[in-house]
C-alpha cells in the first residue's frame, strides 16, 4: 500500500524538479506571446490551401472524409497537445515531452527529425516565391521559375529576413504571424462568401455545403484519408515549442487550441464545399485550387483577374509567414538541446539585447540555404533533393508517432497514468499517423518500381536518423570525458 501511495507523489516531484530546471534555463527569454497570438499562429500554420483541392477530388464525399479525419486524428491531436502542454509547459515543447515522457535519446531524435523537416521545407521558399510571382505577373514573368540565380536570390533575401525577424524576437515575429493569420481568415472569408454571392446573382444554380455521399472503400480513398488526417490537420503542437516565451503557457496553449480548432475545421470543410460547387472533381488544380476557384466564382462578375492576382500575392505572403512560424520555432530546438548539454553551449547563446538564440537561428538559415542551392545544381542533385523533400513529410510524421505514444507508453515514473479516454484518443491518432507513414513509403501511384521507391525513402529516413544518433553519442562521449552526468 505504501509503495502504490508514494509512486504518484514521487512522479509528481520528479516532474516538478525537471520543470523547475527548464524554467530556470528559459527565465531570460522574453514572454511575448498571448492567447490571441497563439490562435492566429495556429490558424496560419495548420491551414494549407492545397488541401481543399485534395479533398475536393472526392466530390460530395469529402464531408465524410473530413469528419473521419477530424474524429480520428484532429480531435485526438488537440486533446493530447492540451494534456501534455498543461503537464509540461516547457520551452522546446515536443522535445521536452519526449525527453521527460520517455528518455533523452528519443527526445533528441524527435527534435532532430523535426529540425530536418523544417530545414527541407524552408529551403523551398525561394522557388515558391518565384512560382507565385510568375502566376501573379503573368506569362512575361514565367522565366522566374526557370532561373537558378533568381530563385537563389529570392531564397537568400527571404531567409535573411526570417533570420533578422527571429533574432529580433517574437516582439516582431508574432506580428508577422498575426498578420498572416488575419490574411488567411480574410482569404477564406472571401472563399466562403463566394457561393452565397453566386446564388444571389444567379451565377450559381445551387449550393449545398454539407451535402455528402457514401464513399467507396479503396486504397486511393484510404490514402486521401491519411493525408487529410496527419497531412492537413497536424500542427497544434508547434506553438508549444515556444512555451518559454508564452505568458502562462499551460493555460494559453490550451485556450488557443480550444478557440482555433473549430475555426480551422470549418475553414477546411466549407472551403472544400466551395471548390466542389464550382470545379468538377477531375478538373481541380491541386497546385493552385484557390486561384482556380476564385477565377471560376468571380469571373462572371468581371473582377476575376484582379481578385486572382491579389489572392496569389496574399497567398505568397501567407506562405512566407507560415514558413517563418516553422523557422522561428525550430530554431529553439538546438538551444534547448544545448541546455541539456547534448550540443555545445554555442547553440544556447542568447543575443545580448534581444535574448534570442542567435547562433541557432543563423544555423537554421544557413542549412536551409545550402539545401536550396543543392537543389539548383544539376539534375542528379535535384533528384536527390526531391527524394529528401518527399521524405521530409515522414520526418514530421515520426515526431507525431512519438507524441501519441507518450500517453500510451510513456510518462512512467514522471506523471500519473493518463485517463482512459486520452489513451484511446492517442491510439486513434497514432493509428492515423502510422497509416500516413505506411502509405508514404509504399505509394499507390504508378512508379517504375514500388519496392525501389520504398527502399530509397526508407534509406533516407534511416540514414538521417543514424546521423542524429552519431551526434548524440558524440555528445555523450564528450560529457563522459569531462566527468559530467548526461
Amino acid at each position: 500500500m505504501t509503495g502504490s501511495a508514494t509512486a504518484p507523489e514521487s512522479a509528481t516531484t520528479e516532474l516538478a524538479e525537471a520543470e523547475a530546471r527548464v524554467e530556470a534555463q528559459s527565465a531570460s527569454l522574453r514572454k511575448e506571446l498571448g492567447v490571441r497570438d497563439l490562435v492566429l499562429t495556429q490558424i496560419l500554420f495548420i491551414v494549407g490551401l492545397s488541401w481543399i483541392g485534395v479533398a475536393g477530388k472526392l466530390g460530395p464525399a469529402h464531408v465524410i472524409f473530413w469528419l473521419l479525419a477530424l474524429v480520428l486524428f484532429y480531435l485526438p491531436s488537440a486533446a493530447v497537445v492540451m494534456y501534455l502542454s498543461r503537464l509540461m509547459p516547457l520551452e522546446g515543447g515536443l522535445y521536452q515531452w519526449a525527453k521527460l515522457g520517455f528518455n533523452g535519446t528519443i527526445g533528441f531524435l524527435l527534435a532532430w527529425n523535426l529540425w530536418l523537416y523544417v530545414i527541407v521545407h524552408t529551403s523551398e521558399i525561394g522557388l515558391e516565391c518565384a512560382t507565385y510571382l510568375s502566376y501573379a505577373l503573368g506569362p512575361s514573368a514565367s522565366w522566374m521559375t526557370a532561373s537558378s540565380w533568381f530563385v537563389a536570390l529570392a531564397t537568400a533575401i527571404l531567409l535573411m529576413l526570417m533570420i533578422l525577424a527571429s533574432v529580433i524576437g517574437l516582439s516582431v515575429g508574432k506580428w508577422v504571424h498575426n498578420v498572416g493569420g488575419i490574411v488567411m481568415l480574410v482569404v477564406f472569408g472571401a472563399l466562403l462568401a463566394m457561393p452565397l454571392i453566386g446564388l444571389y446573382t444567379g451565377h450559381l444554380r445551387e449550393y449545398h455545403p454539407l451535402r455528402t455521399s457514401v464513399p467507396s472503400f479503396s486504397l486511393f480513398n484510404l490514402n486521401i484519408l491519411g493525408k487529410l488526417g496527419f497531412g492537413a490537420l497536424g500542427g497544434f503542437e508547434y506553438v508549444a515549442i515556444l512555451a518559454g516565451e508564452t505568458r502562462a503557457p499551460a493555460r494559453s496553449v490550451r485556450r488557443s487550441v480550444l478557440i482555433a480548432a473549430p475555426v480551422i475545421a470549418l475553414m477546411f470543410v466549407l472551403g472544400t464545399s466551395t471548390v466542389v460547387a464550382y470545379i468538377p472533381a477531375d478538373q481541380i488544380d491541386l497546385v493552385g485550387p484557390l486561384p482556380q476557384v476564385l477565377r471560376a466564382g468571380f469571373g462572371p462578375l468581371g473582377i476575376a483577374g484582379q481578385l486572382v492576382t491579389i489572392a496569389i500575392l496574399l497567398t505568397l505572403a501567407m506562405r512566407v509567414a507560415q514558413t517563418n512560424v516553422a523557422f522561428t520555432a525550430v530554431a529553439r530546438l538546438p538551444m534547448v538541446a544545448g541546455w541539456d548539454r547534448l550540443l555545445p553551449p554555442w547553440f544556447s547563446r542568447l543575443h545580448a539585447k534581444y535574448r534570442t538564440p542567435v547562433n541557432s537561428i543563423v544555423l537554421v538559415g544557413v542549412c536551409a540555404f545550402a539545401i536550396a542551392l543543392l537543389s539548383l545544381v544539376g539534375v542528379g542533385q535535384a533528384e536527390a533533393f526531391q527524394l529528401l523533400f518527399n521524405a521530409s513529410g515522414m520526418f514530421y510524421a515520426l515526431t507525431y508517432v512519438v507524441m501519441f505514444a507518450i500517453p500510451l507508453f510513456g510518462l512512467r515514473g514522471v506523471a500519473p497514468r493518463p485517463p482512459l479516454w486520452l489513451r484511446m484518443a492517442s491510439a486513434s491518432g497514432l493509428a492515423m499517423t502510422v497509416l500516413y507513414v505506411v502509405l508514404a513509403v509504399f505509394p499507390i501511384i504508378k512508379v517504375e518500381s514500388v519496392a525501389l521507391f520504398a527502399a530509397k525513402i526508407s534509406l533516407v529516413i534511416v540514414t538521417a536518423n543514424l546521423v542524429g544518433v552519431g551526434i548524440l553519442e558524440s555528445a555523450r562521449r564528450r560529457l563522459r570525458a569531462n566527468g559530467e552526468a548526461a
